[in-house]
């Protein structure tokens, strides 16, 4: 019995096999949604040999649908073709897993609930110590409390997390630097913004240097390249600038102002959730591509709390499909496995 768990979003899809596979590949699922079910199919024959597939998803929020019911069973039947007749389950957030037919009569219980199956996974490193998972991604934050080896929050509903500070809509990479910011430093002066999606924050943490300049990747507010050069231009952009009037250090001043803005909402969304929980975090589980954000957010809040990394436990490539390492592992284990 061989598993490969998959997690569906919106702009990227997420495969893993808890063994050691783990892959990202953007896909904008919003602009070519006809097109999921062959993308699944080709992720599927590129990964380890499996006979069994799990799945958790996001991107039921994509506006491509009408509404979240309508993008769950869009995406079930998409995953149902490109299985080819293999066994498929659905994870729903109260940690069960349960047949796409299942799923589909139940869609509450499976849209966005792959914090649900990273958390437990997660809470296994805790050593039932009071803790928080702190999971950044590239498009949402997820703050997740952790006490006794089990996530204890009660809200599973995207919009009810947002209130609590469980979920913050913003990453490291797709998040419009003018939803974060209204102003940016210039020449000592701030300098009200210009509200478009010029720049996002991949220009920043790639001008930052905390993500790798990426010349093949046109992912980008411009379609140009992911480079330190091009992020200038586009963050140069927020300010109506050409990049005669915004320099290197211009550039970084701006990008260094758009982070502080992050590590702020991480940090408001950590204080809301240990408020609502009335616990001291003894233990701080970190992990997504854009745990350097988590990290620094602790750090510059000078939190007493001991820090792990879940790259150092199951590796970078599999901390970055973490949500998708963590069901397939979850699936085998309730396998018997």
């Amino acid at each position: 019995m061989q598993w490969l768990a998959l997690d569906i979003g919106g702009a990227n899809l997420k495969v893993a096999d808890g063994l050691g596979h783990a892959q990202s590949f953007p896909f904008a699922l919003w602009r070519e949604p006809d097109h999921l079910a062959q993308e699944l199919r080709t992720l599927i024959a590129q990964s380890p040999p499996c006979d069994h597939l799990a799945v958790t998803m996001t991107g039921e929020l994509a506006d491509c649908f009408e509404n979240k019911a309508t993008g769950v069973a869009f995406i079930l039947d998409a995953l149902q073709q490109a299985a080819d007749g293999r066994h498929t389950r659905a994870y729903q957030s109260d940690g069960s897993l349960v047949t796409l037919q299942v799923a589909k009569s139940r869609p509450a219980s499976v849209a966005a609930a792959n914090w649900h199956a990273l958390a437990r996974f997660a809470a296994r490193f805790t050593k039932n110590q009071p803790s928080l998972l702190i999971d950044v991604g590239s498009t949402t934050c997820d703050v997740i409390p952790l006490l006794d080896g089990e996530p204890v929050t009660t809200q599973r509903s995207d919009t009810a997390r947002l209130l609590r500070g469980e979920l913050i809509y913003a990453g490291v990479e797709r998040t419009p630097v003018c939803a974060l910011v209204s102003e940016l430093p210039y020449r000592g002066q701030h300098c009200p913004i210009a509200r478009e999606c010029f720049a996002t924050t991949r220009d920043v943490y790639t001008l930052l240097g905390q993500l790798t300049e990426q010349p093949m990747n046109h992912d980008t507010a411009d379609g140009r390249a992911a480079t330190k050069a091009a992020s200038r231009t586009r963050l140069a952009r927020m300010l109506c600038a050409d990049g005669g009037d915004f320099n290197h250090r211009d550039a970084i001043l701006a990008a260094e102002s758009v982070a502080d803005a992050f590590t702020q909402a991480i940090l408001h969304g950590v204080q809301q959730v240990i408020a609502a929980h009335s616990f001291e975090p003894a233990l701080v589980v970190l992990s997504g591509h854009g745990a350097f954000a988590a990290k620094t957010a602790i750090e510059r809040a000078g939190l007493p709390w001991r820090q792990l990394n879940l790259a150092t436990e199951i590796g970078l490539a599999a901390s970055r499909c973490a949500p998708a390492h963590a069901l397939a592992v979850l699936a085998r284990e309730a396998a018997g496995l």
